[in-house]
């Protein structure tokens, strides 16, 4: 802190993204160590955005102004036995919430494949797990608290129009301090990975565990790995599963890569927050050599979407490390992929040379546009403005929203200007 009590510029928060990809624009950055200075520093400035866990590949945490990181503000991971939910602090990670709330008896409902991600990031980008009948993350959030861009303090739930636009709000109407999350009782979890599913089978496979995902370096027709996450009463598959056969040792969804830094296989049982994800929070999952891109379509349109990317299967290989299909529940979240349609994801993990990469997500944005593709809003994309909102059958209503909560575009940037024009 500097001897005036304001935030010492560049404090804690790095230049770049987790990628390396994006240097943030940022004329000054900030890591304020209480709400009452966060409020001063919005209420005063022009230009503000906060950046999370720096999981996003592209600009939409970029801003002219001020840069804030909301993880220096205090602790919280308040339970209400009463009404089951939990209120928590916005820059917290999700392996530090879901471990707290393990030890109360509560669990969340699913997990993304990364516990290192920060909780209001992944709200505000509608970040997912899997599983036919989960809903992305911020369908767990029933209310909202933040920093308005006059410097107030408020807090928003589902008694409020607004809130299906704020939940998945992109950082467009302040900056989150807390989120009250709905919990359920705390589960164990089983984890099997099968090795070489024919193409054929995917239906079939997505829907045969809590949280299924299928993995394809587009190299071959079929999956080159199945992950799937069941609750421990499921029946155990057996060795030789739809056409797959059981791996034998753990594994890394990207080939070459070793099994030890991702969370436990073999059917050991373990809790919840120990096996939806991917990835174990002591572990960095990766360097950051890569780049990353995802679309969500309609859950009914999977087999046809896929044959539309075979045509283009010599271009992706070379430039892909892995690419991941997992199934999301519909909602009603306005900006939220998974609006109102049950959705098949298609994830890309590029390789870390953007130069190679952007006429490969042209191409395959090309192929899967007939099936009215949304974009993952905080990965690599190049989908016209124009698809975008066509797609979104909410979106005007979240623009008028952003702009009576924000009348000078004081959280907007450049991608926001772009995607959700005033």
């Amino acid at each position: 802190m500097a001897d005036d009590g304001q935030a010492v510029p560049e404090a804690g928060v790095p230049t770049r993204n987790w990628a390396g990809n994006v240097t943030w624009s940022a004329v000054r950055r900030h890591r304020p160590t209480s709400v009452d200075e966060l409020r001063d520093l919005v209420a005063a400035s022009r230009r503000i955005r906060a950046v999370g866990s720096r999981h996003s590949f592209n600009r939409l945490a970029d801003t002219t102004g001020d840069l804030v990181a909301v993880d220096g503000l205090p602790s919280t991971v308040a339970i209400d036995r009463a009404a089951g939910t939990a209120t928590v602090s916005a820059g917290l990670r999700y392996g530090e919430v879901a471990a707290r709330l393990h030890e109360q008896g509560y669990a969340l409902p699913n997990l993304a494949s990364l516990p290192h991600i920060s909780v209001a990031g992944a709200v505000a980008t509608a970040t997912h797990g899997s599983g036919e009948r989960n809903g992305n993350l911020a369908t767990s959030v029933v209310a909202v608290e933040l920093v308005t861009a006059e410097g107030d303090l408020v807090r928003v739930d589902a008694t409020d129009g607004r809130f299906p636009g704020i939940v998945v709000g992109l950082g467009a109407y302040g900056v989150v301090t807390r989120l009250t999350l709905a919990l359920v009782p705390t589960f164990e979890v089983r984890q099997y990975v099968h090795l070489g599913l024919p193409r054929e089978a995917m239906d079939e496979a997505l829907a045969s565990a809590y949280s299924v995902s299928l993995f394809t370096t587009w190299r071959g027709t079929g999956f080159d790995q199945v992950w799937r996450k069941q609750v421990v009463d499921q029946q155990p598959p057996p060795v030789r599963w739809l056409g797959a056969t059981a791996a034998d040792t753990p594994r890394h969804p990207v080939p070459g890569l070793p099994g030890d830094t991702c969370t436990g296989q073999l059917g050991v049982p373990g809790p919840w927050h120990e096996r939806l994800p991917h990835f174990r929070p002591g572990f960095t999952p990766s360097s950051g050599e890569e780049l990353q891109s995802e679309y969500h379509l309609p859950r009914e349109t999977a087999a046809e979407a896929l044959a539309a990317l075979d045509g283009v299967r010599d271009r992706i290989a070379p430039v892909v490390q892995i690419c991941e299909l997992r199934t999301v529940a519909a909602d009603r979240l306005w900006l939220s992929p998974q609006y109102e349609r049950d959705t098949l994801s298609i994830h890309f993990t590029w390789v870390a040379d953007a130069g190679a990469v952007a006429p490969v997500v042209a191409a395959v944005e090309e192929r899967l546009a007939p099936f009215t593709p949304r974009p993952h809003w905080g990965k690599v994309f190049g989908i016209a403005p124009a698809a975008v909102a066509a797609a979104y059958p909410r979106l005007a209503d979240a623009v008028a929203a952003t702009v009576a909560a924000d009348p000078t575009g004081k959280f907007r940037n450049e991608l926001l200007d772009r995607y959700l024009p005033r």
